[in-house]
């Protein structure tokens, strides 16, 4: 399997530093975890917090040391790059309105960023940053982890390969319970930032986990939305921004698509969900039971799919680490974009092509991710009107 490697083939780890994700930055953790699952990193530096203080503070909880503790991220990332056995890749964790301006100052320098999404909290932000990494020499990866699920890529696999023939449906959802009540006015820090449009965005739900569900099913199926119709609704009296979505899309080629996305569905703790169909058949895939795919092919009985099991494929084969039957979830999800980024830096920063296999969301996915969130906000405004991307 492709994550796993022999101790005498291990090259060494590569340098990482982290913007955010100090304590109790739920985020910043998981972040951690994926970068070490398969040994490709090193955690060496951080700005983890907004003052120096609780940055060292953080930094001696993770064993970082106090001199690679810094204040803020412009000091990181200048003293950073002068150093010998600086950093050669940053994560960062932080709220979405930090995005652009982290990611400027170490693209700048060389250094690659592994950024969390959406990839900044605004449209012109989002275009400026994708010009900025077309015009770097370091990568830039987005962290949308649902795309690192085997079964996922056994889905596009299959799509490609024209096993359900022209797509015409394509269905997602992502469904949430936690934001059913006015979480954020009790001080509780993910709620707070998260319905904040000075942190977050213009887009609340839409962009925290519409996103995801937007990228996956952009991911499985290859279509690429032509026009969008968006109903953005904020139940809970007093919020800010939005915490419902429903939208209708139109893909290029004549597909038709909805995606739903909530976060005040009590019952829902992470119901991410999707449904594609084409002329010869349907896939069907949900996060909460991810290492199944449900394969329909017209007029034959539906068939599961297992992850390294009978009918696998060799995209799953090549991020899978245990044999069919141990499940694997989130965290390896979310350790596979670790590891196809440190595959692509391995072979960049060795002036080699990189692996065909390889795939990472890039700066191109973070702009279409925030040009989605930006349609869905024109099209709410005007009472659901249908508006074109871009």
């Amino acid at each position: 399997m492709a994550n796993q490697e022999t101790s005498s083939s291990r090259p060494r780890r590569i340098r990482l530093g982290m913007v955010g994700g100090g304590r109790d930055a739920f985020i910043g953790g998981v972040h951690r975890i994926a970068s070490r699952i398969d040994d490709h990193f090193e955690l060496v530096a951080g700005a983890f917090s907004a003052t120096p203080e609780k940055s060292k503070a953080s930094a001696a909880d993770l064993g970082v040391s106090e001199d690679r503790a810094y204040g803020d991220f412009v000091e990181m990332a200048k003293r950073e790059a002068r150093l010998k056995n600086g950093i050669e890749a940053v994560a960062i964790v932080t709220p979405n309105h930090m995005h652009y301006p982290a990611a400027r100052e170490f693209l700048k320098r060389g250094i690659h960023v592994i950024c969390d999404k959406p990839m900044t909290s605004t449209l012109p932000d989002a275009r400026k940053l994708a010009k900025l990494v077309e015009k770097s020499d370091a990568l830039f990866v987005l962290t949308h982890n649902y795309t690192g699920y085997p079964m996922v890529r056994q889905a596009r696999e299959m799509i490609a390969s024209g096993a359900l023939g022209k797509i015409r449906l394509v269905q997602v959802e992502y469904v949430q319970d936690w934001l059913s009540e006015a979480l954020e006015q009790t001080g509780q820090k993910q709620a707070e930032w998260r319905t904040d449009p000075d942190k977050s965005g213009g887009g609340g739900c839409i962009g925290d986990i519409g996103t995801h569900a937007f990228n996956l099913a952009s991911f499985v199926s290859d279509l690429t939305i032509e026009k969008l119709s968006a109903e953005l609704t904020t139940f809970v009296p007093g919020r800010r921004l939005d915490d419902n979505v429903s939208v209708m899309m139109r893909f290029e080629g004549g597909a038709r698509g909805m995606l739903w996305a909530s976060q005040v569905a009590p019952g829902n703790e992470n119901t991410l969900k999707l449904r594609i169909y084409g002329e010869k058949g349907g896939l069907e895939w949900s996060q909460e039971d991810p290492n199944y795919l449900w394969h329909a092919p017209l007029g034959e009985p539906k068939r599961l799919i297992t992850r390294n099991g009978a009918g696998s494929g060799a995209a799953a084969g090549r991020i899978s680490r245990v044999p069919a039957g141990h499940p694997e979830g989130y965290l390896e999800g979310f350790a596979n974009i670790y590891s196809e980024a440190a595959h692509a830096i391995r072979a960049h920063d060795a002036k080699l092509p990189q692996p065909a296999e390889v795939f990472y969301p890039d700066a191109s996915d973070g702009l279409k991710g925030v040009e989605f969130i930006d349609a869905c906000l024109r099209s709410s405004k005007r009472d659901a009107a249908w508006v074109t991307m871009g």
